[in-house]
């Protein structure tokens, strides 16, 4: 019987390449009692192919919620647990963060293990010289989140590179929203690290044509500048009314002329033309 504590370890996986998984990391999923697997069979492939027998349990966006109770039982009698996700780091753009909090929380101690990473990789190889970088995730669905989403992502390229990832039945959309906004070449890479890696560069313009039937997970890269060197974006009345809202929600601004000013900034308009707007809003929605 176990009288200590278990450890969460936070695992990196390969996120193409199986080969590209650290020592450390094949030792923790050999040792630990449980690995709680965001798709228990790409998980299991892994597992397999390097002879590792741990039980595998499903935990997933949808079901993770559910699973915080039953973990942090294993957790407390003494069971340590490895939580690795399909690709790369859990909790980043991937599940893993509110078991991460809970099990915090608990008292439990919980250990990264660093590894693949492809938001990394992509930089590694763009050859865009940048005082850091932005990482975004991935793009929102929904048209009118999306049309902010971009305007802010350009912004945030003005000083350092941005990094974000997008899949491959929305990269024809994502292109056409960038064509708008940057017309200097960006970097897409595709299935990094896989038999049908590929690094593309050019405009947005360009690469639509290059990606017409696009197939595989796609990493982007704009570069520092690259707002600069882009077109303006008409903004409409309701993009500065849900802009400001949003600002407001996170708590941006001091005061709402502070909020506007940032409204302004973002969406390269003068802060007059932003009270205006909100005022027509305000008007027409009586």
């Amino acid at each position: 019987m176990r009288l200590m504590k278990g450890t969460l370890y936070v695992v990196a996986t390969p996120i193409g390449h199986l080969e590209d998984i650290t020592l450390r990391a094949l030792r923790i999923l050999k040792s630990v009692q449980l690995v709680a697997a965001e798709d228990t069979r790409r998980t299991g492939n892994l597992l397999r192919h390097y002879e590792i027998a741990t039980p595998v349990l499903s935990v997933h966006e949808h079901n993770e919620g559910a699973r915080v109770a039953r973990l942090l039982t294993r957790l407390a009698a003494g069971d340590s647990i490895a939580l690795v996700t399909d690709a790369g780091t859990p909790g980043v753009s991937d599940p893993g963060a509110t078991l991460v909090a809970a099990v915090r929380e608990a008292g439990f101690r919980v250990e990264p293990i660093p590894g693949a990473s492809a938001v990394v990789t992509a930089m590694s190889v763009a050859g865009m010289k940048s005082e850091g970088f932005c990482f975004h995730g991935f793009a929102p669905i929904k048209s009118k989140d999306r049309k902010l989403w971009f305007l802010a992502l350009v912004e945030a390229s003005r000083d350092r590179a941005a990094v974000f990832f997008e899949a491959p039945h929305r990269l024809l959309k994502t292109l056409e929203e960038l064509h708008q906004l940057v017309k200097c070449q960006i970097m897409v890479g595709r299935e990094l690290t896989k038999i049908h890696e590929e690094f593309v560069f050019g405009t947005p313009e360009e690469l639509l044509t290059r990606f017409k039937a696009p197939q595989g997970e796609f990493t982007l890269v704009i570069p520092p500048g690259s707002k600069d060197q882009g077109l303006p974006l008409a903004a409409t009345d309701d993009d500065i009314e849900n802009l400001f809202g949003q600002l407001t929600e996170n708590g941006l601004g001091e005061s709402k002329r502070d909020t506007a000013r940032l409204v302004a900034e973002r969406l390269g308009l003068t802060t007059k033309v932003v009270y205006d707007a909100l005022e027509r809003v305000k008007i027409t929605r009586g």
